[in-house]
């Protein structure tokens, strides 16, 4: 029972063994239980699991306020929104990565269960890295700050600028490095297929995985955001890694919904570029004024209104737009 109680960055062992044994609950859950079989996910049960992945974080959440006090379930709940906020903003360029390779919705959910994976190993190095740093060198937690202010203020004066992924270097290195097959086989992500120049039989891969690589990709340049933006709500790596996750679990269950109606959220990130300005610019109140820690409930607060507005303010303009081209 000791090794249970045993201290793994700032928490009992056995407080990650559960957190890490629910996320292979709900991933063998999902695969091999609710997606044995390939089909086209639509908006009605897109949204059922949605509901249900959200409902699991939140009953998550409310154990973390339980069992760590309400400080800590507060910036559980604050990190949880901004991860999820960020993680919508990432469904558009998601959804042009699919229409490039003329992904069908039957096999985009095999793409996205597999690129959560490699998210969580990614998010597991960054966030440790991350504490890491914050731990030798507190001064980082500014440079973070700083850097979430420059990108929320970035992402306010660009607006919506739509990536060429033609011009992508990522997939110019893939297409002089790889043998991909000019059209999709199925769900496959390799195949084995004759050489046009030496007629042996060679390893492929499909444009499914190109996909995979590159939806890989737009996450590890969104953990740019995200990482810092955690980090300057909490530096508890345990509220870190499991608001994060439990966000980025949500998301592949939404995507298929949110993809659908991702035009009716305009202005979703114009608040989430607020969102990065405040969490940044709290980091310097907090050292300006003193104070060990900015109060959650005003962060959680303005998140929540941020998000709200965002959200209500972008509904009600593309409605009034949609009833005067209709009227």
């Amino acid at each position: 029972m000791e090794m249970f109680e045993t201290s793994l960055l700032g928490k009992p062992a056995w407080m990650w063994i559960l957190f890490i044994g629910t996320v292979v609950v709900l991933l063998v859950l999902d695969l091999g239980v609710l997606h044995r079989k390939v089909h086209e996910i639509g908006v009605g049960e897109s949204l059922w699991m949605s509901g249900f992945y959200i409902a699991i974080a939140l009953i998550f959440g409310a154990w973390v306020w339980y069992e760590l006090g309400e400080q800590s379930g507060k910036e559980y709940l604050t990190g949880f929104l901004v991860e999820k906020t960020l993680a919508m903003d990432n469904v558009f360029l998601i959804s042009l990565i699919f229409t490039y390779f003329a992904v069908p919705p039957i096999y985009q959910h095999r793409v996205l269960f597999w690129g959560i994976l490699g998210v969580i190993v990614l998010r597991a190095i960054m966030i440790g890295l991350g504490a890491t740093l914050v731990a030798e060198f507190s001064w980082i937690l500014y440079v973070f700050a700083a850097f979430l202010i420059a990108t929320g203020i970035k992402m306010l004066l660009l607006g919506d600028k739509i990536p060429d992924i033609e011009s992508n270097p990522v997939l110019r290195l893939l297409r002089r490095t790889l043998r991909i097959t000019p059209a999709l086989h199925e769900e496959r992500f390799f195949v084995r297929q004759p050489d046009p120049a030496s007629g042996h039989t060679v390893l492929w891969v499909t444009p499914l995985f190109v996909a995979l690589i590159l939806i890989e990709i737009v996450d590890l340049i969104f953990a740019v955001d995200s990482v810092p933006a955690i980090f300057a709500i909490t530096t508890d790596p345990y509220i870190v890694y499991t608001s994060n996750i439990f966000a980025i679990l949500g998301l592949r269950a939404l995507y298929f919904a949110l993809a659908a109606v991702i035009h009716r959220f305009k202005y979703l990130k114009v608040a989430l570029a607020l969102i990065l300005v405040f969490i940044g610019g709290k980091v310097f109140v907090a050292g300006i004024a003193g104070w060990e820690k900015f109060p959650a409930s005003i962060s959680l607060g303005v998140t929540v209104a941020l998000l709200a507005g965002g959200i209500g303010y972008s509904l009600w303009r593309t409605h009034a737009t949609r009833s005067q081209s209709t009227g």
